[in-house]
């Protein structure tokens, strides 16, 4: 983390100080204390936060610091007479009083330190019936975007899917899976987050960087591993806020989890093969989505047994074509000994750039 990017903390209180460190760890926010005006000053205008205690306060106004933004004062418990003026002397924004602020200190450190990068695109993929190749295609969505030079962030939503990190031979990975993560809701510090997760290699990649969130084939109890809507809201929202791709690969039944990752989603595809048995199954799937509000775009794959045509599947299930994806010869067999989805070149790479190019309109050019 580069100087520029470490908070500022001027805390005399031992256990207030152990509480500020602890939750600025959380956040994956660097700390740099100031034991005096003269000290702090250094780093006054160049913190992305500040965070004082009462007298802290105090001094750094008697010392004339500058005004700026982000300054936080806080206290433990509730707050003692005289510190609102304190506060207002020294031009902070907030006071907060410890334990009850919490989570709001967590989310406000975590946002001083993030770089702005811009809000990344969201996207969700949902199979018409089991074995459609969904996964296959967010995963090949995400490895795409990395040999574009972007982030991508690959959430695994189905905890029944038998773990996404199989299809990337991703398995073996050290890295956290759900509910390893621990995230319950709130705000993610996105590169924390980001360095938890496997970090799948991906080849002929431009510079881009892949993170994967799968679910857990040991994992038992109820849920089998999967995420509450509450903590895919947050991991989604912290790739967001970092500007990365995020791919959610959905089941096809309405969990909670799956709901979450609709609302935030700019675009949601459905893949169907290209028969009839196929056809009847997607169209639960698309009914279940319209309750929802979502109108997926089609993707049809081959083969096409039946001799049934793309433009026939997309008037039977009344959803707008996106693109198509022929049989990939090869595929299975790649899939089977570990290797990404999307090669350079073939069927399952030119629909992922199709995907790609698609969400990036429809979030408005975001990527």
């Amino acid at each position: 983390m580069r100087r520029s990017q470490r908070g500022l903390v001027m805390v005399s209180d031992p256990e207030l100080l152990d509480a500020v460190l602890r939750l600025a760890a959380a956040a994956g926010c660097e700390l740099e204390r100031a034991v005096d005006a003269t000290a702090a000053r250094r780093m006054w205008a160049e913190a992305p936060v500040v965070l004082l205690d009462a007298g802290a306060a105090q001094h750094c106004a008697r010392h004339g610091l500058p005004r700026r933004g982000r300054v936080v004062v806080a206290v433990r418990g509730e707050p003692p007479p005289g510190v609102w003026q304190q506060a207002v002397a020294v031009g902070a924004e907030h006071v907060v009083s410890l334990p009850d602020a919490e989570p709001w200190l967590v989310a406000a450190l975590s946002e001083a330190t993030e770089e702005p990068r811009g809000r990344g695109p969201v996207l969700g993929v949902v199979g018409g019936r089991g074995g459609a190749g969904a996964s296959v295609l967010a995963a090949a969505v995400a490895v795409a975007a990395v040999r574009d030079g972007r982030r991508a962030l690959l959430v695994d939503c189905d905890p029944l899917g038998g773990g996404l990190d199989l299809v990337l031979g991703a398995e073996d990975l050290d890295g956290l899976r759900w509910p390893g993560v621990g995230v319950g809701g709130g705000r993610v510090p996105a590169a924390a987050l980001h360095a938890a997760l496997p970090a799948p290699a991906v080849a002929g990649r431009g510079g881009g960087e892949l993170a994967l969130l799968s679910c857990d084939r040991a994992a038992g109890g109820p849920g089998g591993g999967g995420p509450g809507a509450g903590a895919v809201s947050a991991v989604i929202d912290a790739g967001r806020r970092a500007g990365e791709t995020v791919v959610c690969d959905l089941p096809r039944h309405g969990t909670d989890a799956a709901l979450a990752a609709l609302s935030a989603a700019d675009l949601v595809v459905l893949v169907v093969p290209a028969d009839v048995r196929s056809c009847a199954a997607a169209a639960r799937v698309v009914a279940v989505l319209a309750d929802h509000g979502a109108v997926p775009r089609l993707v049809v794959r081959g083969p096409a047994p039946g001799g049934i045509d793309a433009a026939e599947v997309a008037r039977a299930l009344e959803l707008p074509l996106l693109t198509t994806m022929r049989s990939e010869p090869g595929l299975a067999r790649a899939l089977e000994r570990g290797e990404a989805p999307g090669r350079t070149r073939g069927p399952l790479a030119a629909a992922a750039r199709a995907v790609l190019a698609e969400l990036g309109a429809a979030a408005g050019g975001g990527s």
